[in-house]
Order: structure tokens, then sequence, then C-alpha cells
């Protein structure tokens, strides 16, 4: 179960790598898959591995126990041959043979057991790394979306900052005080335009006054 104990330790060390690093979710996400698959790869090669050492054991086990069957039939064959030498020989190799059938057996029951666990194991790996394909377009949506919440809410906090509003009046209270200044200019020469042409009347009428009693006096002196 080593191999599992590994491939487990290797992942979490890349996911903590991934995530201490702060990379973008779904670079981080993606490369995760990649991990997972690439170390589930190299699970499958030494469980295929186990496997065929099981194999090999069980067909050593069968060999011997062919040969059990086969020293059994010639004791048998030199028993009814009266030749109770021979199958003695034939029984003490047929001993032999069941010693070491059972010795595979054991070995080959251990090993199976042991690749059982490992096609479990690897079954439910499988299964996890599927699972963890389909959560993440998920969790990426997710990521996005509190992505985009966050520069909302940066927006927002931007706009709720009144200084930018601050400025904008203060530019509304001088374009006002500039109309305003404007408006006096115009005013005040029009004020002043007025007050010369009443000037220039005023001036007209006097010289004309002047001129009307002269010509007043002129008559009178004349006896007109």
């Amino acid at each position: 179960m080593g191999i599992f104990s590994r491939l487990s330790t290797v992942i979490k060390s890349n996911i903590n790598d991934a995530i201490s690093k702060a990379e973008d979710p779904e670079k981080m996400l993606n490369q995760m898959i990649i991990d997972m698959s690439e170390q589930y790869n190299k699970a499958k090669v030494e469980v295929a591995a186990a496997i065929a050492d099981e194999k090999k054991l069980k067909k050593l086990l069968d060999e011997h126990e062919a040969k059990v069957n086969e020293w059994s039939s010639k004791a048998e064959l030199a028993v009814s041959k009266g030749d109770d030498s021979l199958a003695i020989a034939a029984l003490n190799r047929k001993k032999e043979y069941e010693s070491l059938a059972e010795q595979y057996k054991t070995q080959w029951e251990a090993q199976k057991a042991a690749t059982d666990k490992l096609k479990a194991s690897l079954r439910d790996l499988s299964t996890k790394i599927e699972e963890a394909k389909r959560k993440k377009n998920l969790l990426i949506a997710r990521a996005k979306r509190a992505e985009a919440q966050k520069s909302i809410q940066k927006t927002m906090s931007g706009l709720n900052d009144t200084s930018a509003f601050d400025s904008f009046n203060r530019m509304e209270e001088k374009v006002n005080d500039i109309e305003s200044r404007a408006m006096a200019e115009v005013e005040l020469n029009e004020a002043m335009a007025g007050d010369d042409l009443e000037k220039q009347f005023s001036e007209l009428e006097n010289e004309n006054g002047e001129v009307m009693d002269e010509l007043a006096a002129l008559k009178a002196k004349m006896g007109k």
C-alpha cells in the first residue's frame, strides 16, 4: 500500500505548493488535475507490476500442484507394479512438491490479497480524479464570480469616495463664480455705456442752452 501513500504525499505537496503561491485558480486547478493524472498513471504501472508478480506466483503454484499430482500418479503406478521402493521414492518427491506448493500458495494468497487492495485503491483514486475533473469547472466558475464581485466592490468603493464629488462641486462653484463675474462685467459695461450716452446728451443740452441764451441776448440788444 506504499504506492498510494507516496502518491497521496506527492499530490498533497503539489496542491499545497500551488495554493501557497496564490496562482490563478483556473491554472492552479488545471495543473492539479494534470499532476493527479500523472501520479495515477505511475501508480497504475506499479499496480500492474504487482499483478504480474501475483500471476507468476499463481503459475508456479499451479506447476507445483501439477507435479504433486504427477508424482502421486507415479507412486500409484509403482505400487501397481509391485515396486515399493520406487513408490516410496515417488511419494518422497511428491512430498517435496507438496511442501513447495504450500509455500507458493501462501505467497500467492498474500500477493493476491495485496493486489486486490491495490486495484480497489486504484479504482477509488480514478473515481476521485474524475470527480475532481467535474468539480474543477464549478470551482473555476465560483472563483471567477468571486473575482467579479471583488472588482465590483472595488468600483463601488471608489464611487463612495466623496473626494471626486467634492472636487466636482468645487469646480461647479468655480464655474458659477466665473459666470457671475462675466455677468457683472456685462452689467457694468452696459451701465457705463448708458452713463456716457447721458453725459453726451447733457453736454449737448448745455451747449444748446448757452447758444440760445446768447441768441436771446442779441435779439434783445437789437430790439428784435
